[in-house]
């Protein structure tokens, strides 16, 4: 019978454990700009039949093969579903960055714009890796492909349907970086949209305190791969998330698929997992770059998104909003925010400049069709606080006050209006 073991992880323990990061990351080192309802999203796995007998194992030592992996070259393909329960196709895709063609500094072929794109739907992704200064993601599409790869000290990211190029210069790994010089930094990439199972593993483990059940569950083939089941379930009341699911291949530690559950039931909100894997080393001509002849090139430092009352070029979001779970790990420190409660059930309130709510019908401060899309949103509450409205997905819920308060996390609409009454 395949391992079913329980065990509870506590925070001081699992926080030693998900310190000791190895070099190689299997990330994208590329800026994209960070949606909350998008990076709090974690997935599950769908195992083949037949689940293998492998020897028992305890969840603290499953974390720590996790932790503990050192595979720094990997190739091969997965997919990722998304259905955060929002109407993102359409008029809601309107309110993404660059959904309608106009507006967008970086072109086509800017990554925050394209890899925005895995927050809704299904995606086919390829990706090759060879340890941490040469990587490679393509999300496929049906008559297209949209490439982002990272060799040494540079960025580059095509779209082979606008056949337009975008490239940036990146960090390069210190010297001695590697599975043997664990000790030294790994070079730093910008925090954005997790794309790969491992990327979504490490936002998993980082939320891991003495507010969750940890437990190995079961066994799995994924890619055809051995894999144990890592459970992880909050246990605080008021979570929209029921359950993460990751499974982690049993030889060398590296997480092969995901599953976020929300706590409502239905559909999994994520799912991300390899088709196929392969940890040889990937042939070096997958991480050479030449731009098409013909094709349009920005560069990273031509594009602005904004500038502040100082005349300096700022990003669309706080980085602070990127690459964040559940916890809000990260949001004490931002300005204008104040993080209510902790764990999985913790709530950001967000003070907005000029203490202004939502316009209202008729106003003019928003076009008709734009009105009726949040109006189809949102729920009307009131409490102590005053009024205001509640907008939800299947994971991420925000109240907008009336005074011109946000207050958002992964928790349930009677959780968000019980935190404005406490602020009050």
């Amino acid at each position: 019978m395949a391992p079913n073991d329980s065990a509870e992880t506590i925070g001081e323990a699992t926080g030693t454990v998900v310190g000791r990061r190895k070099a190689a990351r299997y990330i994208v080192p590329v800026a994209v700009a960070g949606v909350a309802a998008a990076t709090i999203g974690l997935v599950p796995a769908l195992a083949n039949a037949g689940d293998p007998d492998l020897p028992k194992i305890s969840a603290q030592e499953l974390i720590e093969k996790i932790a503990a992996s050192d595979e720094e070259q990997l190739s091969g393909t997965f997919k990722i579903s998304t259905d955060l329960g929002l109407p993102l196709d359409g008029l809601a895709g309107s309110f993404l960055p660059g959904a309608d063609g106009e507006g967008k500094d970086g072109g086509a072929a800017a990554p925050e714009d394209k890899l925005m794109e895995l927050t809704s739907g299904t995606h086919t992704l390829r990706v090759a890796v060879d340890g941490p200064e040469k990587q490679r993601l393509s999300i496929l599409g049906k008559a297209s492909e949209y490439s982002v790869v990272h060799n040494k000290g540079e960025v580059w990211a095509y779209d082979s349907e606008s056949d337009e190029v975008y490239h940036a210069e990146a960090p390069e790994a210190p010297e001695g970086a590697g599975a043997s010089g664990a000790e030294k930094e790994a070079p730093k990439a910008p925090k954005g949209v997790p794309a790969t199972p491992k990327d979504f593993a490490e936002q998993a483990l980082a939320a891991v305190g003495d507010t969750t059940s940890v437990t190995v569950d079961g066994t799995a083939q994924v890619a055809g791969r051995d894999a144990y089941q890592l459970l992880i379930k909050p246990k605080q009341e008021g979570s929209t998330v029921g359950s993460i699911r990751i499974a982690v291949d049993a030889e060398n530690g590296v997480p092969l698929k995901f599953t976020l559950a929300a706590a409502a039931g239905g559909k999994a909100v994520v799912d991300a997992g390899f088709t196929k894997v392969d940890f040889a080393k990937p042939a070096a001509s997958s991480f050479d770059f030449t731009p098409p002849k013909g094709a349009k090139v920005t560069e990273a430092d031509e594009l602005e998104t904004g500038k502040d009352e100082h005349g300096k070029a700022q990003k669309a979001l706080p980085e602070q909003f990127s690459g964040q779970i559940p916890g809000l790990e990260g949001l004490e420190s931002a300005e204008g925010v104040n993080v209510i409660g902790k764990g999985w059930t913790s709530i950001a309130a967000i003070e907005i400049p000029g203490g202004k709510g939502l316009p209202t019908a008729g106003s003019g401060d928003v076009p008709a069709e734009a009105q009726g899309f949040l109006d189809a949103l949102g729920d009307k509450v009131t409490g102590k606080f005053g009024s205001g409205t509640v907008f939800k997905t299947r994971l991420v819920n925000a109240l907008l006050t009336d005074d011109g308060k946000v207050y958002v996390g992964a928790v349930t609409k009677d959780a968000l209006v019980r935190a404005a009454d406490g602020a009050k």
